[in-house]
């Protein structure tokens, strides 16, 4: 890795080194959430960020801690990513009261809105048309945040995601969408349910701004979100990427993944971005070996202490149990 690779970027020395242990901590948080799930600690579905940690910390380190950050189910790493402290996400998990909302999202659900993380939405795509609504509320009130918002390639046929880019464009509304195309969506390769492939030409047609990124390598997943971010903020222009990922472990827990075979995913982890970034920071000599494994010793020590202290977080009171469900009252027939 060059010096002109850092140097392509506005990232401090200190940025770069806080981007590692970022994703150093997601990493190892996933992995501990995964052994818990194995050993029933917690039930229901589970998607694992493991490969994906370059993209949601790119993202959250191109925007401002005011700008508005959502996603799909596949939230835990970019919860992390976005500064929601990994005991309320394992607090979530377990449905504990130190989650995040209180244990009352679970994995699919988590939010955070004083850090300006809006979900974790469990409905395949539901999240595109409320971050659009999002945008446009950021220009309604004339304010200068963006909303980022992670979508995953086998959503992109979803008719609310066109309809959302369309309106995106037409209102000049300040929002990215991210598309973190891992390849397989549930399971089946994307040439197998997609007549384009080249997924930024889907923009074309609602006259927006598109662009392939490398997701996998943190510089050039950074420079592509900085850009689209200061798209939406200083012109009012939504912008789609095409991040190219992939994710290390199945669709979700039950998932053997055995559409694909052993050889892919070993040459896929030969381009593991957190080995990618360690690398490329000593190289640069902005960090030595030793300060990176120190990070990495202190990532797992975080995951080890959130699982704990989630495990002897109480349970929600009974009382709880509606907080927060509405319903429209009937009225009586007759």
């Amino acid at each position: 890795m060059s010096t002109a690779v850092q140097n392509s970027t506005d990232l401090t020395d200190e940025q770069l080194i806080e981007a590692y242990r970022t994703m150093m901590l997601i990493r190892r948080v996933e992995e501990r959430a995964g052994m818990a799930y194995q050993m029933q600690k917690f039930s229901g579905f589970c998607h694992l960020y493991i490969g994906q940690e370059a993209v949601a910390t790119a993202c959250c380190m191109a925007m401002q801690p005011e700008d508005y950050y959502m996603v799909a189910y596949r939230d835990h790493g970019q919860a992390i990513a976005k500064g929601v402290s990994p005991e309320g996400v394992m607090g979530e998990l377990l449905g504990r009261q130190n989650g995040s909302t209180g244990g009352k999202g679970g994995s699919m659900h988590i939010f955070d809105v004083d850090k300006r993380f809006m979900g974790g939405w469990g409905i395949v795509g539901g999240q595109i048309p409320l971050a659009t609504g999002i945008a446009w509320g950021i220009k309604y009130r004339g304010s200068n945040e963006v909303c980022l918002v992670s979508l995953g390639e086998g959503s992109i046929h979803q008719g609310v995601v066109h309809e959302s880019l369309n309106l995106a464009s037409l209102w000049g509304l300040p929002v990215v969408y991210v598309c973190e195309n891992n390849k397989y969506a549930m399971g089946t390769e994307l040439s197998r349910v997609s007549a384009v492939t080249e997924l930024t030409r889907k923009a074309h047609g609602y006259n927006m701004a598109a662009a392939t990124l490398d997701g996998q390598d943190f510089f050039a997943c950074y420079r592509g979100m900085k850009e689209a971010v200061d798209r939406a903020r200083h012109e009012g222009r939504p912008t789609l990427l095409d991040v190219r990922t992939y994710r290390f472990r199945g669709h979700s827990m039950s998932d053997p993944a055995h559409y694909r075979t052993k050889e892919e995913l070993a040459s896929e982890q030969e381009r593991d971005p957190i080995s990618t970034l360690y690398s490329a920071l000593v190289d640069m000599q902005i960090a030595t070996e030793e300060q990176l494994q120190a990070i990495d010793v202190e990532a797992r020590q975080i995951a080890k202490d959130s699982l704990k202290a989630a495990e002897e977080a109480p349970w929600p009171e009974d009382a709880e149990a509606f907080d927060y469900l509405y319903s429209t009252p009937i009225a009586p027939r007759g």
